[in-house]
């Protein structure tokens, strides 16, 4: 938290028009105020969520329920939330190269350098500026905290949420990253978001996996984002043709609202994704060993799930791909030290050659002692 000493305030209208001014010139593309409390609306929303385990494996959310139903239960001092957006907007179409089954998808927002170290710095900055030209306290968030993100957004009017759960904006489309800060100081609301979804589902029609249990419902247990990122153990059978060869997050929702007309283009945004993680080779990254895959994603969020998630991810879009020169990435996986990863190579040699997998299973049944791999050999659900 950041302190500030107690001086002559700015007038309330002069002051929010300087931070907005602060904002942009930081690279925010966005900025709104809202109230320190979120509707029961919302709250209820959470806790059917959360009852119903669309959470999945994500027990930190089940967790910090309380502290995360309203921003005056994780600060009792907070009286203004200021929200703020960072367009991403990328290239070219995230479902571009979905149909070139030996190559890599990664969501858009992972093609960059992580959002944390993008974001929280200028964050930082704002709020030391907010110290010095208002007084007050302050805190800043970039999803390192138990923060209801899209609701509190959309009530400082920086959006809304559309019917795939996920906020968008009439000028920045899908892609932008959200930060805020809270304040002691009791600043003017920004009117909030109104939602401009109308009949249009194309979000929820595209969905590979029918995670959306309705509009406005993710049953995240479907989501190829968490399946791939959050999730920590095999990805079920049954979802893993659907992944195809997204290997890390999905974008399909986002990338199909209409209201990406409007976003930036990224000539336009203050991020660039990386050339090399825009459709990548599935066999490139899987030869990475543990040294290189830490020196390539180097500050990326990739990084942080890991290597054994992520050849576990690569090793079933290699499965998906049907192609037989992926046998050459699946096969050295088939003696990995870990599991999960020995697991997902067994799965893709089914996929790949089925002479071969039948050939290797009798033997491996007879090694093998890890409940995982074994149900991979014996086609069981995992």
């Amino acid at each position: 938290m950041m302190k500030g000493a107690q001086k002559p305030r700015l007038s309330e209208a002069a002051l929010v028009s300087a931070l907005r001014q602060e904002a942009r010139a930081l690279g925010f593309d966005a900025m709104g105020i809202a109230p320190s409390e979120l509707s029961q609306e919302v709250v209820a929303g959470l806790r059917e969520f959360l009852t119903e385990g669309c959470h999945g494996s994500m027990a930190w959310m089940a967790e910090t329920r309380e502290r995360r139903s309203q921003p005056e239960a994780l600060w009792p001092d907070v009286r203004s939330v200021i929200a703020l957006a960072m367009s991403y907007g990328p290239a070219v179409s995230p479902l571009a190269n979905l149909d070139q089954p030996l190559t890599a998808n990664i969501s858009v927002y992972a093609r960059h350098r992580d959002y944390h170290d993008l974001v929280k710095p200028k964050l930082k900055r704002l709020a030391r500026w907010l110290l010095a030209e208002a007084g007050g306290d302050v805190k800043v968030f970039v999803d390192t905290a138990p923060v209801m993100e899209k609701p509190l957004a959309a009530l400082a009017g920086l959006g809304w949420q559309g019917k795939h759960t996920n906020l968008l904006s009439r000028d920045l489309g899908n892609w932008f990253f959200l930060g805020f800060v809270f304040t002691t100081l009791a600043l003017p609301r920004d009117a909030s978001g109104s939602a401009h979804c109308g009949r249009c589902r194309d979000c929820l029609d595209i969905c590979p996996t029918n995670a959306f249990l309705g509009p406005y419902r993710l049953d995240a247990r479907r989501c190829i984002s968490y399946l791939t990122i959050e999730h920590k153990e095999p990805i079920p059978r049954h979802l893993r043709p659907a992944i195809g060869n997204r290997i890390y997050g999905c974008d399909d929702c986002l990338a199909v609202c209409p209201w990406n007309k409007f976003a930036k283009s990224a000539s336009e945004a203050k991020l660039q994704a990386r050339e090399d993680l825009i459709a990548p080779s599935l066999a490139d990254l899987a030869a990475l060993d543990e040294a290189a895959f830490r020196r390539f994603f180097s500050g990326s969020p990739i990084k942080r799930i890991g290597r054994a998630r992520f050849l576990r991810n690569l090793l079933i879009a290699l499965g998906n791909s049907g192609k037989q020169e992926a046998m050459t990435s699946v096969q050295p996986h088939l003696a990995a030290a870990d599991p999960l990863v020995r697991g997902a190579a067994v799965w893709a040699l089914s996929q790949l050659d089925r002479s071969v997998f039948e050939a290797e299973r009798t033997p491996a049944l007879r090694q093998e002692q890890h409940p995982w791999v074994l149900a991979e050999w014996r086609e069981e659900p995992a």
